[in-house]
């Protein structure tokens, strides 16, 4: 057996990976000239919508690798009603962070008009959920999550307005939706949390694959990424279940093969999860022995993921503010508009995730000396 007492690599560098990623598309919300959604065909080129689609990995991945890290804290020496508890309170607390940081940082309104329920609250909720089962053995944590990872899509039909009153209870549940809560005050729910919980609950029993010997477990992994990618296709392919979005033949090619892996984010359909948690797997086996350099560097954002997060929008709302106000400041009246194609977006992008580097070096380093009890919270 492998001991899980000291961090796994494999997950600390796919972790940073997908901390990489995410930037990108935050990069893009603020630093691109486009005015659509790169998703819709009829709109987008296949740069443009594989520079948003890329990203669709990140948060199914990042939550499900947060379920077995709750697995690997219960096996350091934790009792479950330790484990339930941290995860109790750090739930509550990223809710906290959610509405109360993460809100000012994406808009700088310090009215709060606008409150928006993202990826930091879904991750709060699923924390909060695994609580609750903390105490069943993890075949049965895991064989629930799967439960609602395939199953949720049979409330797909159901719609929040059936529920009156009570309808914002139905969008936090399973469906995006925004509310005008008061006058000129909004709340939108991107990240409606049935799918998550299900999605961290089975990361969680899959945390006990990190228990086996790295050989048996890489043969597994490899064995997952191809039974999760098989599923997907013939799913959807059937065109019948697992998602809202149906494909359609398109008029090239290129087009259709996009139209095929445009699934359901809001909220993660089945397709949608089957497709990037493949992913995930497939890379967990092949960074299985992987070290070097470069995959040094990458594990530094994956060791500090929440303080990144945080300090990404802080960082990418700030320069673009900045660049903004320059632009409008000095820039000649053919120039006054914001915004860059996708070479800017990247350029942008690299230099953003570079300039975060030695910030997360140096708080990796401050946790790594440090056990307070508070820097768990971070």
């Amino acid at each position: 057996m492998q001991p899980t007492t000291s961090r796994i690599q494999s997950i600390d560098i796919l972790r940073g990976l997908v901390m990489i990623l995410m930037a990108l598309d935050h990069t893009r919300d603020f630093y691109s000239n486009i005015t659509f959604d790169p998703l819709d065909l009829t709109k987008t080129n296949t740069a443009l919508f594989f520079t948003r689609w890329i990203t669709h990995f990140c948060a199914p991945i990042f939550i499900f690798l947060a379920g077995t890290s709750a697995f690997l804290y219960l096996n350091k020496g934790k009792t479950k009603k330790q484990a339930a508890q941290f995860l109790w309170t750090r739930g509550l607390w990223l809710i906290f962070i959610e509405v109360v940081v993460v809100g000012f940082a994406w808009s700088f309104d310090i009215t709060y008009s606008y409150i928006g329920l993202q990826v930091i609250w879904a991750i709060g909720c699923s924390m909060i959920f695994l609580s609750i089962l903390m105490f069943l053995k993890p075949i049965y944590i895991g064989l629930i999550g799967i439960a609602i990872i395939v199953g949720h899509n049979a409330l797909d039909n159901i719609h929040a307005e059936s529920f009156g009153k009570l309808k914002i209870v139905w969008a936090i549940l399973h469906e995006q939706q925004f509310f005008e809560y008061s006058k000129n005050r909004f709340i939108g729910i991107f990240y409606p949390i049935i799918p998550w919980i299900g999605v961290m609950a089975a990361g969680f029993w899959f945390g006990t694959l990190y228990k086996l010997e790295t050989m048996r477990r890489k043969k597994i992994l490899i064995r997952l990424g191809f039974v999760c990618l098989l599923l997907f296709i013939i799913i959807r392919y059937k065109n019948t279940y697992g998602d809202l979005n149906l494909w359609l033949y398109q008029d090239s090619w290129d087009k259709t093969i996009l139209a095929f892996i445009n699934c359901t984010k809001y909220p993660p359909s089945l397709l949608f999860l089957l497709m990037t948690l493949s992913g995930a797997f497939f890379a967990l086996a092949f960074l299985e022995n992987i070290q070097n350099k470069i995959t040094q560097v990458i594990m530094v954002y994956g060791k500090v993921p929440f303080f990144y997060y945080i300090l990404h929008i802080f960082l990418i709302n700030t320069s673009a503010t900045l660049g903004t106000f320059l632009l409008k400041s000095f820039g000649d009246n053919t120039h006054i508009d914001w915004g860059f194609g996708l070479i800017g977006v990247y350029t942008a992008w690299i230099l953003i995730v570079i300039a975060l580097y030695y910030p997360c070096y140096w708080f990796m380093q401050v946790k790594q000396r440090r056990k307070d009890w508070w820097l768990s919270y971070l």
